[in-house]
Order: C-alpha cells, then structure tokens, then sequence
C-alpha cells in the first residue's frame, strides 16, 4: 500500500502499516518533507501524551494550524497587530446575541433626544449639534470605534510584537530554523496574531457593555451621539426603574459628553494623544516574556491563551508614565464630573435622578470585567478615579459663578482645574487671581527690563551735594 501524503488525514485501517500520528500533524502543517523526529526530544515527549488521545491531536492540529495561517496572512511591515483577527474574534464574542433595534425602540430612542437635547440647553451653554442620536447594533459600534481603538493599542502592539519575535527566536530548535525560514517575519507574525485575539477578546467584551460612543470617556465615534440598543435596555434591567427613564438618562450623558468635545476642540485631542504617548512610552518586560515562553506546555492546546490571559505583556510603568497616567486620570475627571453635574442639572425633574446618578459614578468608577481586560491588555485603566471630588468641584464653580462662567474654564487647557482644585474646590478662585496678579505683576516687570527703565537711578543727588564734591 501508498503511502499515505503529508497533507491528507492519515488513515487507521492500515495495520501493516500504522502511520505515526506525528508524522501526520506535521505533515499537513509543513508538508511531507518534514520528519517529526527532528523535533527536540522534550518536545516530541510532551507530544506523546497526546498520542492515545485522537480528540486532542485533532485539537492540536487545528489549533496548529489556525496559528500558522494567522503567521502566514501577513507580510514584515504590516500593523503590529491582526485586526481582521481582532474582528474575527470580538465576533465571536456578540454574534450570538446582537439584536437588530425596533422601529418601536428607534422611535422611542428619537423621542428621548428631542427631551434630552431640549433639558440641556438650560444647563450649559454649549449647544448641541441638531443632529439626532445613531441606534447602534453591537457590531455597529465596534465599527465605529475600531479607528480610535487602532491609534490607542498599536504603540504598545509594536513592542509585543518585537519581544515576542525576540524570546521564541532564541527558544527555537537549531534543526527547525532552516525549515521555517524568515523566523523574524514570522515570529513577528506571530506577536501580532496573539496581540489581535486579545484585543479582540476585550473588544468584543466591551461590545456587549458599553451604552454609547463616549461611555468610557473617550470620544470613541467622534462627535456622533450614538447608543448600543441592546446594551442599555440590558442596563436598565433589575433596577426597578422605568425603561424611558433610563433611556433618557443615558441619552443625557450621551449628548452631554459629546457637547463638550464638538464644542471645545483641543479637549478630544488632548485625551487621545495623551493616551496615544502613554502607549508609546511603554516598555515591555522582555525576561518576563522569555521565562514565560519557556514554560509553555506544548502538549497543552489552551496554554498560550492562557498565557495572554494571566497578564504576560502587562507593561512596566517608569515615572514619567506614571505621571502621565496622573495627568490623564485628572482629565478623564475634569471631563467625567462636568457631565456628571451638568446631567444632574438637567435631569432635575426626574423621579429617579439620584438613583441613577449614583448609579453611573459607580459604574464609572469600578468598571467592568472587559474594561478591566483592556487595562490588562495596555497597562491603562480609563477610569476617572476622583469623579466625586471633580463634581464637587464643578458645582461649587456652578453656584459661585454660574453657567456661563463655569463653562468658560473650557476655554483654554492652562485655565483648566489642578489636582490642588479638586482638594480644595472653593480656593480655586483665589488661586487663579493670586496667579493672575503675579503673572500681571512679572509682565510689568519684563516690560519695564525690555524698554530701558531699570537702567535710570531711582534718586538724583541735590545740587548742595554736588559742590561740596567738588
């Protein structure tokens, strides 16, 4: 009899002949040429606890080869990251459960921003767009996010891939290294396709939690009002409060987050890039990356996702960063607690106005678990921390100075609210005219220097003087 060809399942029934299930596997991963026996000896003996098990060489020669076809799809040059993974994935993860919005719901949902848009114009001076709010599908809003997800995971992809590419070179066997050619290429292949899955996973978490485009405090879809349909009925479920009122609510945060980023154009900048650099600077722990290359089972078909699972790329944060990650968190409270308190003005005539208020701060403030596994992902938690104190602090500015003055703090990022304002919110006006007055005062000074003034003496001697000198 034939043999049987590399890249065909092998066949049970050849008793004279029995096939070495090793041979199989590799042979449809890498073709017929290659032997099974040149694999190291600990490879090929934790291999052969799989042997007896056919459902697991299956899982393994699947797993295998979804891996190698990840590697291969893309060429050295490519993002650091496997997006067509990353949505191939986070796919998987809503698929099953995305319902398409009723003409009923979109109805309800219009009707709601006509109040919401209508309530907020009384408590701030920033006007909305006129443009209604998006109904979105969970797919819709990872659609619409994914540019912004792009700019803030592929920084810090790029040194996952490299270390990656790094740390599984040097664990190679010498006898595979001509076999599988451009190692570098590969390997880096290789990074990108695991850094996409966990982006994908947390995306696709993110997807059946999130109620809008700015729920997390980035303007994640631009300037677009935009709320997922099914999350926020889901959201409203078991808190014993009416369906339209929560709507409502939600549509209020929406449209107030979104007021604020069209109307004060350095604000969305400022965030993202600040987040972009927090991203760039990260450094990877390449002999954490190593030693737990080392300890991979490759017996085991789970343990690489169970690698990325236990926080393997978590980065190592060096002091700048962490004051950039203090500047960041003050900003995502500065933002999170205007619209914290501008709601709360609006939604006054609500019922239960301070049950969801409540309920929103602790929502932002803990997060839920796929927040947390993009925290794990990047090293960034995008949770404002001090929300309750940046409240305060905007509705003391509220009673002392009123609307408009309160909103024209927005006006410049030097006028913005220190880590100092939110510890003492009623000295912030003494500390900015204190400031005012000394920058005044300097200004005069520098005036004075540049045009010749400190060069005239201050007293002339009398003439009774000037004769006894002489």
């Amino acid at each position: 009899m034939a043999q049987n060809p590399g890249n065909n399942p092998p066949h049970d029934d050849d008793e004279n002949h029995p096939q070495d299930p090793f041979s199989a596997m590799f042979g449809q991963l890498f073709g017929g040429g290659f032997d099974p026996k040149d694999l190291p000896p600990q490879l090929r003996e934790a291999l052969g606890a799989q042997a007896n098990d056919p459902a697991a060489m299956q899982r393994m020669m699947q797993q295998a080869q979804a891996m190698m076809s990840a590697m291969m799809q893309s060429t050295p040059g490519d993002s650091p990251v496997n997006w067509k993974l990353v949505s191939d994935t986070a796919l998987q993860s809503y698929a099953s459960d995305d319902p398409a919005p009723s003409e009923a719901r979109i109805s309800a949902i219009a009707d709601a921003t006509y109040l919401a848009e209508l309530w907020l114009d009384s408590a701030t001076v920033y006007e909305g767009g006129g443009q209604g709010t998006e109904v979105w599908t969970r797919k819709r809003w990872f659609d619409k996010t994914l540019g912004v997800w792009k700019t803030l995971t592929e920084p810090v992809a790029e040194s996952v891939a490299s270390a990656i590419s790094v740390a599984m070179k040097e664990q190679l066997p010498e006898q595979m290294t001509g076999m599988l050619g451009n190692t570098d290429a590969m390997f880096r292949n290789l990074g990108s396709s695991m850094f996409g899955v966990q982006v994908g996973t947390a995306l696709g978490g993110l997807a059946k939690d999130v109620l809008g485009g700015t729920d997390i405090g980035l303007p994640l879809a631009g300037t677009t009002p935009g709320v997922v349909s099914a999350n926020v009925a889901a959201f409203g479920e078991g808190l014993e409060i009416p369906e339209q009122e929560v709507l409502l609510y939600v549509l209020l945060r929406e449209h107030a987050h979104t007021r604020l980023f069209a109307r004060v154009p350095w604000l969305s900048a400022k965030l993202i890039g600040a987040v972009e650099s927090y991203a760039r600077g990260i450094h990877i722990d390449m002999s954490h990356i190593e030693e737990a290359v080392r300890g991979v089972d490759p017996s085991n078909p789970e343990s690489m996702q169970q690698l990325l699972g236990e926080g393997l790329f978590t980065p190592q944060r060096t002091e700048a960063q962490e004051r950039a990650l203090e500047n960041l968190e003050l900003t995502l409270a500065l933002i999170e607690g205007w619209v914290d308190h501008v709601v709360s003005l609006a939604a006054a005539n609500l019922p239960f106005e301070a049950h969801l208020r409540e309920t929103m701060r602790r929502r932002r403030a803990t997060g839920g678990p796929a927040e947390s596994a993009f925290a794990a992902l990047v090293g960034l938690e995008l949770r404002p921390r001090r929300l309750r104190e940046a409240a305060a602090l905007w509705e003391h500015l509220h009673a002392e100075r009123g609307v408009s003055a309160r909103d024209a703090i927005w006006d410049h990022p030097d006028l913005m609210p220190t880590l100092q304002d939110l510890d003492d919110p009623t000295g912030f006006t003494a500390r900015r005219e204190q400031a005012a007055s000394e920058y005044d005062e300097f200004d005069e000074a520098l005036g004075k220097l540049l045009s010749g003034g400190f060069d005239e003496p201050t007293d002339k001697p009398d003439s009774t003087d000037s004769d006894e000198d002489r």
